[in-house]
């Protein structure tokens, strides 16, 4: 009798151990089929309808709003110029041979700054995250410097430096270099101690522990600072463009919005101002967007992108 009952219990210990198993290889299968999904390259047609095509209808949405804009006369022409009109401003600046020079002196200067800012504040970052004492100290310094607009730091750099290329790199340093601290800040706080604790058990501690596990595990963050960083690098340097002036500086990006200003000229304005959000958004684009999709890529984190 006791062999009678225990038997179809082994025998249903033994259904569900192998249903269990069958699910398991089901659900491994089925992750594998996943991950074989997400590998594949996408075809040269479908990232141009993804990834091209949506900001080029973007901007001939914008270019035609404009236009219409223009056609029924909501402004005077002496305030909103015609997209043919800027087009025209642009082609004088090619025929004159001085495009490219007004950019890269703005470009040069804005990457210069922001690499000095980068740094400068990754120490300041990595120091404030884990002393507690500079934290309390430091922390609410870095919190209302990143608040201050940059371009209240411009007279005082003027006055300390004078109107030269140090003045300029000064007003970037102030502007961004408390934003990429922060961004290491935040993603310091974001890691597991668990991952700390590892680090210390393989003896990877102080310095070593900062480079092999801290700043890794804090990638995202930190990387988000760096994108914050830049947009505020390019920012402070076109505000001290706007106000410095002076022949050894040469004409920026932001020195040549400022001389179409003073003539009244707004299809110049409006070029401007164009260039400035385009060599902003191509650095954006070319550089921080691929190494934020490498690094969550590599974590994971973009099978539903």
């Amino acid at each position: 009798m006791s062999s009678t009952d225990t038997r179809p219990a082994a025998s249903g210990r033994g259904e569900r151990h192998d249903g269990a198993g069958a699910g398991l290889d089901t659900l491994r299968a089925g992750l594998d089929a996943l991950e074989a999904g997400h590998a594949q390259r996408a075809s040269f047609s479908q990232v141009l309808r993804e990834k091209a095509l949506p900001p080029v209808l973007g901007v001939v949405l914008v270019v035609g709003f404009w236009q219409l804009a223009c056609s029924l006369h909501l402004a005077s022409p002496e305030k909103l110029s015609s997209p043919a009109e800027v087009w025209h401003a642009l082609t004088l600046l090619w025929s004159d041979g001085t495009l490219f020079s007004i950019i890269w002196t703005s470009l040069w200067r804005g990457v210069t700054g922001f690499v000095a800012a980068v740094a400068i504040g990754t120490p300041i970052g990595l120091v404030v995250a884990r002393v507690k004492p500079v934290r309390a100290a430091i922390g609410p310094v870095l919190t209302g410097l990143q608040s201050l607009p940059s371009v209240a730091w411009v007279p005082a750099a003027v006055i300390w430096l004078g109107i030269n290329n140090s003045a300029m790199y000064a007003v970037i340093l102030l502007g961004a270099a408390p934003s990429i601290a922060n961004g290491l800040i935040a993603g310091v706080d974001q890691v597991p101690p668990l991952f700390l604790r590892a680090g210390r058990t393989l003896g990877a501690s102080g310095l070593r522990g900062a480079r092999h596990v801290l700043l890794p595990a804090a990638l995202p963050g930190y990387l988000a600072g760096l994108k914050q960083g830049w947009a505020f690098s390019w920012r402070s340097l076109m505000a001290a463009e706007l106000i410095a002036s002076s022949p050894d500086l040469g004409i920026g990006l932001g020195r040549y919005l400022q001389n179409q200003r003073e003539f009244s000229d707004m299809p110049g304005v409006l070029l401007g101002i164009i260039l400035i959000f385009a060599v902003g958004v191509a650095i954006d684009l070319l550089f921080f967007s691929p190494l934020e999709r490498r690094v969550l890529r590599s974590r994971g984190l973009l099978a539903a992108r």
